[in-house]
């Protein structure tokens, strides 16, 4: 049994202040006011405790690439010291032999979780079928048509064979062969960004969510009536909403406009001030409310990286500078962001409450990804917990109440 007493609990409606929490067998079987004397408890005054982060769009941490040999693993044990305590590893646009590689490290990961690492949830795929106008740091080679795809996948049923399209790193493959490994490893594949005014894409997001696939729309240039009718086609989650989509206009609202005003799709924003002008993630908030809103990182190897470090996306060289992370020619390619300090930028530049920014960074992704007793504090949930210092920063991570980070004293 582990006790946590004397810091300020961040429950979904409320703080307490002070509480004691205790964890057993792996779960949260009591919050109460107050605190306990010490020596039975682990004291924590003047700290907060908050349900651990869960980041659905993450690429990677600390120089590892989701696309690297032993990505996820690494990834898993590296994500808690910034109070993750599950994730969806993501992946860019690659061929399908480097799809099938990285969903085998995923349900490996899943299948023998790391010691002290955060929870591998299903992966998010950014994938191959988005729009190559708005491919940012995508590789162009990698794309494939929806259309094809489908038409593809529905001649073969699954046989082997390709169209000998060329892809990354020289290798060979077509969409139907990205589906096909889609289906392999379908419980390890949670979201799929798809661009829906793509030939074929309206057919795709219905084949995905008809196989219990979560479609993001992302990556787009989908005017607001193409969006709407890749929603009605059963589009639920939008890919680091005002990034790679058109902007947003009074006359032609387009995707985001179509995503602020749809309560049934729930929408990433990266919340380092950089991707996103704070004061269009106040708006964003306002209009989806935090329950529709994931705070995301779309971290990097670079992430946690000083300026000038140096990591890959996808096989191709990033650099960490001015708060992001860049290709060698200048193009934004994801974030430096940890989920810690996306909280603290919610907390402190955006001005949001605790409860908000924990509801944000936790409570939604979990509610969202379907994942019941996750993402808050409550009795006979999860121990997921982070524990934060008085300026935000992480002192412990649990998972399943087990200790998966400590801060070194």
């Amino acid at each position: 049994m582990i006790v946590l007493s004397g810091a300020e609990i961040v429950l979904p409606d409320r703080i307490l202040s002070p509480g004691t929490l205790v964890i057993d067998a792996g779960r949260i079987v009591d919050i109460r006011p107050g605190s306990v004397q010490a020596g039975t408890a682990s004291l924590f005054h003047g700290h907060y405790i908050l349900p651990g982060f869960i980041d659905v769009h993450v690429h990677g941490i600390a120089g590892v690439d989701s696309l690297d040999d032993g990505a996820i693993a690494a990834m898993s044990v590296r994500l808690p010291r910034h109070g993750v305590t599950g994730f969806c590893p993501t992946t860019v646009a690659c061929s399908a032999a480097a799809l099938r590689r990285v969903l085998a490290q995923v349900a490996g990961a899943r299948r023998e979780p790391q010691p002290r690492g955060a929870r591998v949830l299903p992966a998010h795929l950014e994938s191959n079928f988005i729009n190559a106008e708005y491919v940012g740091a995508q590789p162009v080679a990698c794309l494939r048509a929806p259309r094809a795809a489908l038409d593809g996948w529905a001649r073969r049923a699954g046989r082997a064979g390709g169209s000998g399209e060329d892809g990354e790193g020289g290798e060979t493959f077509d969409g139907a062969e990205i589906l096909r490994e889609i289906e392999r490893a379908a419980p390890d594949v949670g979201i799929v960004t798809v661009a829906p005014e793509l030939d074929g894409g309206l057919d795709l997001i219905a084949w995905l969510t008809s196989r219990g696939h979560r479609v993001s729309l992302g990556h787009s240039g989908a005017t607001y009536e193409q969006a709407q009718a890749g929603i009605a086609a059963g589009a639920r989650h939008a890919t680091h909403l005002f990034n790679r989509m058109p902007r947003l206009d009074h006359r032609a609202p387009g995707l985001a406009g179509a995503v602020l005003q749809t309560d049934e799709v729930a929408a990433e924003l990266i919340c380092d001030g950089v991707h996103v002008h704070p004061a269009l993630i106040r708006t964003a908030v306002a209009a989806k409310r935090p329950q529709k809103i994931f705070a995301i990182t779309d971290g990097t190897g670079a992430a946690g990286l000083p300026d000038g470090g140096r990591a890959t996306l996808g096989g191709r060289t990033i650099t960490a500078r001015s708060g992001a992370a860049y290709l060698d020619d200048g193009t934004l390619a994801g974030s430096v962001l940890t989920m810690d300090a996306a909280l603290r930028v919610l907390v402190e530049r955006i001005g949001l409450s605790l409860v908000d920014a924990a509801t944000m960074c936790a409570t939604t992704p979990a509610r969202e990804l379907g994942l019941v007793g996750h993402g808050l504090l409550a009795v006979d949930a999860a121990a997921d917990i982070v524990v934060l210092d008085a300026q935000l920063a992480v002192v412990q991570t649990y998972v399943g109440g087990q200790l998966a980070y400590s801060r070194p004293t």
